[in-house]
């Protein structure tokens, strides 16, 4: 990733909550690690449009455009007006959108869906790190304003708003929640021993087994060894997590690896396939246009080069690659679309998916947070090649669910576009994709939760476990009365607008 915006980048830039409101984001969203792209024409085509679906049918249902906005036909209004501009991408209808009845019909039918978010995010209290802390703290900071900067940091990336968005504002019944390293420890997001007291917290609150932890992983740096010693026997993680690149927001990373390393790696795997943690969770790709001037020297880290070695060499490790190793990142999906239109092919992302069958290996997957979040609504059709390349080569049964949530706000409109994404037509012939399905396809099932539920072994037969559906916990209360309060704004975002 590039650096975090400067104080001079921050005060160019708006509120991601000033925006307008609308179910699903009409411009990319930064969390502080990029400047955020200007609205795209076609963007300003989707809000315009929203608007004029809101204001004919919130009158009809006695309800105002925001209030509109909010509710279920409010949803199926923004995908009708995605494929007015971007073609029918997505399964929706105007009756959908004009008929309360069945709009709430459809979102209750799915509410019970397993959804399992491999990929979500949180920043301890006593992050200091004010670029990343989000919207409330800069207003407060820089539009001096008598704004509480305390409690607006609190609502915007903290535990709190956490479990509003993740668990009572989206239909995810799962939650991974992640970390990052840094060479400076200060931009910790959460230590490891913190992610493990959250994960009890809020498994001993909700009374099931509603959150799994990783335990970030920094090798080369000293003492890293001990911390994975620690991690197995006084906190013992769900999964790992590990940054190939080393420190993510610098290219003067001190401390890149590979996944290859026999003399660095291979101990620890011996040590995580001894205690039986064998998940292991690779950041990535998105790297800016400019990254062999920009990154030179570690860029290829962020590329698949070190994962056939690794995985064949260690067939008893999941190699979960998160982001799915997409490359673009800092621009807009067009000229990546383009180019797979032309060719085939994804930058690095299709690298990835033919790992399995050029390598003779099972155990590779690719995980979509943020990159399905980014293309997802300023270029469906790309998020469609996306979703078709991982598929065709690597099978929907190695395609893993991750949001990147809380960078986005709730995951709902992450859920509710692929509940309702398709591989156009032209596309499945030219390229031999197979079709998404509906909303519960088998495909969609398995991207969504089934696949990560095999690999953290959650049990989903129908013989009494918590999964199939999910029996009523303590956390499925607090929902129930939380959505008869009125819930939060399902769009609510955390980030900066351009």
């Amino acid at each position: 990733m590039g650096s975090y915006l400067s104080e001079r980048e921050l005060k160019d830039l708006d509120s991601a909550q000033e925006g307008f409101e609308s179910p699903v984001p009409t411009q990319i969203i930064s969390n502080c690690e990029f400047n955020p792209l200007p609205q795209t024409p076609q963007q300003k085509r989707v809000e315009a449009r929203i608007k004029e679906l809101a204001d004919g049918y919130a009158g009809k249902q006695g309800l105002s455009r925001r209030a509109f906005l909010q509710s279920s036909c409010g949803m199926a209004a923004a995908f009708l007006a995605m494929n007015e501009v971007f073609g029918s991408l997505f399964d929706t209808s105007e009756a959908e959108a004009a008929t309360p009845e069945m709009a709430q019909e459809r979102a209750k039918a799915l509410s019970h869906q397993f959804i399992f978010d491999d990929q979500t995010h949180f920043v301890h209290d006593d992050f200091k790190q004010t670029h990343l802390l989000g919207v409330g703290l800069f207003a407060a900071e820089y539009w001096e304003t008598d704004l509480n900067a305390e409690q607006l940091t609190l609502a915007d990336y903290k535990f709190e708003n956490y479990v509003r968005q993740i668990f009572f504002n989206s239909d995810t019944k799962v939650a991974l929640l992640s970390g990052a390293p840094f060479d400076d420890p200060a931009w910790w997001l959460i230590p490891n021993a913190q992610i493990k007291q959250a994960v009890d917290m809020i498994n001993e609150v909700a009374g099931s087994r509603r959150m799994l932890g990783h335990a970030v992983i920094t090798p080369g740096q000293d003492g890293w060894m001990d911390e994975v010693d620690c991690a197995l026997e006084e906190r013992r993680p769900d999964s790992w997590k590990g940054y190939t690149i080393g420190d993510p927001i610098s290219a003067e990373t001190k401390f890149p690896w590979r996944l290859d390393d026999e003399e660095l790696m291979y101990p620890f795997y011996e040590k995580a396939v001894a205690a039986g943690v064998t998940n292991l969770c690779i950041h990535k790709g998105l790297m800016p246009a400019d990254y062999e001037e920009s990154w030179p020297e570690v860029w290829k880290h962020q590329t698949p080069w070190d994962i056939p070695k690794a995985a064949k060499d260690w067939p008893e490790i999941n190699f979960i690659i998160y982001h799915g190793c997409l490359r673009p990142f800092l621009e807009l999906p067009d000229k990546a679309l383009a180019e797979f239109e032309e060719s085939g092919e994804i930058t690095w992302a299709s690298d990835l998916a033919r790992v399995p069958e050029e390598h003779g290996v099972s155990n590779v997957y690719a995980e979509l947070g943020s990159s399905f979040a980014n293309s997802a609504t300023a270029s469906p059709r790309f998020a469609a090649a996306l979703l078709g390349t991982y598929i065709k080569h690597m099978g929907a049964d190695h395609v893993i669910w991750g949001t990147d949530s809380l960078w986005y706000g709730s995951p709902q409109w992450q859920i509710e576009a692929l509940r309702r994404l398709e591989i156009p037509e032209d596309m499945q012939e030219k390229h031999g994709f197979a079709p998404l399905g509906g909303a519960t396809s088998t495909t969609k099932s398995a991207i969504f939760g089934l696949n990560s539920a095999r690999l953290y072994n959650l049990d989903l037969s129908a013989d009494g476990n918590d999964y199939a559906p999910m029996h009523p916990d303590k956390f499925d209360e607090i929902k129930q009365t939380y959505e008869r309060a009125g819930g939060l704004v399902p769009d609510a975002a955390c980030g900066y607008i351009k």
